[in-house]
């Protein structure tokens, strides 16, 4: 078990699965391709550094539940702050290389909370897939293209030709 401290209390459980979310600065809207670029830095560690559960990005949000993995070669697991850093950098960089600009896109900090049950597990990705929906960003949670559930297993694809870019 690991603790750290921004502004926010922060720990790490090791093997638990852990509730993420994260905001852009001032509640920036990321346009359809920003997405997807987020989604995508969501997924590239997954079976790597993280074991991911779900993922839905949001117009200025995200969510995802992850359990960080065991580096073999420094025999330790991966550290969320760290893995949240590689996610936040590289879709920052990205987004920022597409707009020709540069600065932070995301807040500083996470919300993070670690996962106790099965049950508690199931409610939180339930809660997450169903977000767009809510949000009325679509009827029904499998029509959104920002979302993956390992549970679903679908396998990560790019949004519809139609999505603006």
């Amino acid at each position: 078990m690991a603790f750290y401290r921004r502004n926010l209390p922060h720990l790490q459980r090791d093997y638990k699965p852990h509730l993420v979310t994260f905001v852009t600065k001032h509640r920036l809207v990321l346009p359809d391709w920003a997405r997807q670029i987020v989604f995508d830095c969501c997924t590239h560690d997954h079976n790597n550094k993280y074991d991911l559960r779900v993922v839905v990005i949001m117009p200025d949000h995200a969510h995802m539940i992850l359990t960080p993995l065991t580096d073999e070669t420094q025999r330790m697991i991966f550290r969320l702050p760290e893995i949240m850093k590689a996610i936040k950098g590289a879709s920052s960089h990205a987004i920022n290389r597409q707009l020709h600009s540069n600065g932070a896109v995301w807040q500083e900090e996470s919300f993070d909370h670690v996962l106790r049950s099965a049950e508690s597990l199931d409610a939180k990705i339930d809660y997450i897939l169903q977000n767009p929906v809510r949000k009325r960003l679509v009827k029904i949670a499998s029509e959104y293209p920002w979302s993956w559930s390992k549970a679903i297993e679908r396998p990560f694809m790019s949004p519809p030709e139609s999505m603006d870019t």
